[in-house]
């Protein structure tokens, strides 16, 4: 137990470099998670039978990849950062991968920024693809014009995603853990890191767990009890925020930020929001059925 209390000491952050540059566990990690993400897209795709092609799962992934790196970058900015203003007055430091003249890669994410970006670029290949009308399709073959493009249903799609992002998720977190960042709070548990000479929860540890492998498995085996399309997004939507709201109790609040009011941190304000808005859109989405 002791080599794993001192895991951070012994552990190099970087992976290995190229022609100068390091590469971080982070950010290898991170392409992980969104191409693991992807991969479950497809398996549930086949294993479901949904009748969506791998070119538009990549298609959307291309959109999707975009949306969640700005949003998560501009999220970290706006909410965590403690500097937005210095930011939004040079707006080339956002993505600006380079610190006093040397490569440190772009760091500060956040994962409720990440949500607004999926959903706009979401929202907006939805629009751009919207669900293939098979009567057009039809009189369009009859009169030998060009058929219309592949399209997909938003839900459908957001249900597929509440099944793929935990996943990916997964992945996110342990990339959190190996660089090192977003520590827990001050403990005496057995299995706490040291971080500066002081002993703390493994946090990312614990979110990886709850918020990406416990909630892909709830998902997994709810959704074939499917009741509408829009359901499984929903769940997604208040499983995670539940999961992330137990674990901030282990992770030190942001700095700059501490506890915002009554001793929650911003993570778990955010949450609950995210859980209201869920449990809103599921209860719409329930009495349409």
């Amino acid at each position: 137990m002791e080599k794993w209390n001192n895991l951070y000491a012994n552990f190099d952050p970087v992976a290995f470099s190229i022609a100068g540059f390091n590469v971080h566990w982070y950010g290898i990690m991170y392409v992980l998670a969104l191409l693991v993400a992807l991969a479950a897209a497809k398996f549930f795709v086949k294993k479901d039978k949904m009748c969506i092609s791998d070119k538009l799962l990549d298609n959307y992934f291309f959109w999707v990849e975009i949306g969640v790196i700005l949003g998560a970058r501009l999220g970290w900015v706006l909410i965590y950062s403690g500097e937005a203003m210095w930011y939004l007055a040079r707006p080339w430091e956002i993505f600006n991968p380079f610190h006093n003249g040397e490569f440190v890669g772009i760091r500060g994410m956040s994962y409720h920024g990440a949500v607004v970006g999926f959903l706009v670029a979401t929202l907006a290949f939805c629009k751009r693809y919207p669900p293939v009308n098979k009567t057009k399709i039809l009189a369009q073959k009859n009169t030998n014009q060009t058929a219309q493009k592949e399209g997909v249903s938003l839900w459908k799609l957001l249900d597929l995603c509440a099944l793929s992002i935990p996943l990916g998720y997964f992945f996110g977190r342990i990339g959190n853990f190996l660089n090192q960042e977003l520590f827990g709070r001050v403990t005496d548990v057995p299995w706490g890191i040291k971080v500066l000479g002081v002993m703390r929860h493994p946090s990312q540890l614990y979110e990886a767990i709850l918020e990406g492998a416990v909630v892909f498995l709830v998902l997994f085996f709810y959704r074939k009890f499917k009741k509408f399309d829009g359901e499984l997004i929903c769940l997604y939507a208040m499983l995670y925020t539940l999961a992330r709201f137990v674990c901030e109790f282990y992770r030190e609040p942001d700095f700059g930020l501490g506890f915002i009011f009554f001793n929650l941190s911003m993570g778990q304000i955010l949450s609950i929001l995210m859980f209201l808005m869920g449990a809103f859109v599921y209860i719409t989405l329930k009495k349409r059925v």
